[in-house]
């Protein structure tokens, strides 16, 4: 299969580690990854302040960039969620549908590649945050709210890893409060949702926090520098690429 790595704008400017980190997991893993290089936004800024007109451009750069690979992957769940339900030109619900290659890294794992085993090591005590689309759009895991089996893809994959430790919180799955535009537009909220988050990894003793999205992790990362906090913030992909 080949593989087109899309790197979300805010990951290519403020975590290029998440970026290189996932290339390295996928080919490590015995994928052929191809990087457009001329890829941007996925337009999902724009949609979410009301604008989707003005989110055209990057769908049709997305399409031009990604129409020749077998399936798309990328390191952020908001973005993919997006590209899934909204990537214009075709419906949705269409067989031709480009959005149904794109895959979350950690659903890319377990669902296409169906990994079973990994050689990452990661000695650290960690807390999982499950980010809402990630959670309630695309899936990754099971819903609190909901009487049914529980499972976690991100939560299966870092049990692989070797030498970590994976701390229970009392809300799995509680929102952090980021919002994209709504941590902007609500800010004091947004605040204080983070911070209750961060209280619940900081009560069981985590070294680290990671998740799926950078995006969530980038709010938690801002509020625990503000508190002066040791505790630090990791990507899923630089954990299971670890070692």
């Amino acid at each position: 299969m080949r593989v087109g790595l899309f790197i979300p704008c805010y990951v290519d400017q403020f975590y290029p580690g998440v970026a290189i980190a996932t290339l390295q997991l996928l080919e490590k893993l015995g994928v052929d990854v191809v990087y457009p290089q001329n890829q941007t936004c996925c337009g999902q800024p724009m949609a979410n302040s009301g604008f989707q007109d003005l989110s055209k451009g990057c769908s049709d750069l997305f399409l031009k960039n990604f129409n020749e690979f077998d399936y798309i992957v990328s390191p952020s769940g908001s973005c993919v969620l997006y590209l899934r339900e909204h990537l214009s030109e075709t419906d949705h619900h269409s067989p031709d549908y480009l959005g149904n290659k794109v895959y979350e890294l950690t659903s890319f794992l377990t669902d296409v590649l169906k990994v079973e085993n990994l050689t990452a090591s990661f000695p650290h005590k960690v807390g999982m945050h499950i980010s809402c689309h990630g959670q309630r759009g695309l899936h990754l895991s099971s819903m609190s709210e909901l009487v049914a089996p529980g499972f976690s893809k991100p939560g299966s994959l870092l049990n692989m890893v070797k030498d970590i430790e994976m701390i229970e919180l009392n809300r799995v799955d509680e929102c952090c409060g980021f919002g994209g535009t709504f941590c902007v537009t609500e800010e004091a909220v947004s605040v204080k949702m983070g911070k209750d988050r961060i209280a619940d990894h900081l009560l069981h003793g985590a070294e680290y926090i990671t998740g799926a999205d950078m995006s969530c992790l980038m709010h938690l990362e801002g509020i625990l520098k503000r508190q002066g906090s040791k505790v630090k913030v990791i990507h899923i992909a630089e954990i299971l690429n670890a070692g």
